[in-house]
């Protein structure tokens, strides 16, 4: 009876564990309603600086100081924490959705919903992108080459 106990309830363990790590590996889903939100504020050096302040504290032991993920917690995750310096991917991601990762957050991040203010977590998003450069919007208007 102890055997099967003891087997059972390693069982469920195991499972546990490969649950947790099946659902950290996972991309993120994220609402369309949260993506298209937009950022309330405009960058400027006092936002930057708040929100310094804020990464420091909060971000940099995993992100790393420059956003590469690659703070000093990095390598005890997987999948690692997000480089936020690879400009592709960045440029891909939209500010509401960066938002929506910081508040709502997911192991092993931790949501800041509720211990940052929502002007913060916005001054967080304009930091995060200045770490990597915008490209820029190619124009719709059409070419005034002769084609001959």
């Amino acid at each position: 009876m102890r055997k099967t106990l003891f087997a059972s309830l390693l069982l469920i363990i195991l499972v546990a564990v490969a649950y947790t790590a099946y659902q950290e590996n996972k991309p993120w889903v994220i609402p369309e309603e949260a993506k298209s939100r937009k950022n309330p504020l405009q960058p400027s050096e006092a936002a930057l600086r708040s929100a310094r302040g804020l990464y420091g504290e909060n971000c940099a032991q995993c992100h790393g100081d420059a956003g590469k993920g690659d703070g000093s917690e990095a390598l005890r995750y997987d999948p690692k924490p997000a480089d936020f310096t690879d400009a592709p991917h960045m440029n891909s991601v939209t500010d509401g959705a960066l938002f929506y990762q910081i508040s709502q957050g997911r192991k092993p991040m931790p949501a800041f919903k509720r211990r940052m203010t929502e002007d913060q977590r916005w001054q967080l998003v304009l930091l995060i992108r200045s770490f990597a450069p915008r490209a820029e919007k190619k124009s719709a208007a059409p070419s005034t080459a002769a084609t001959n």
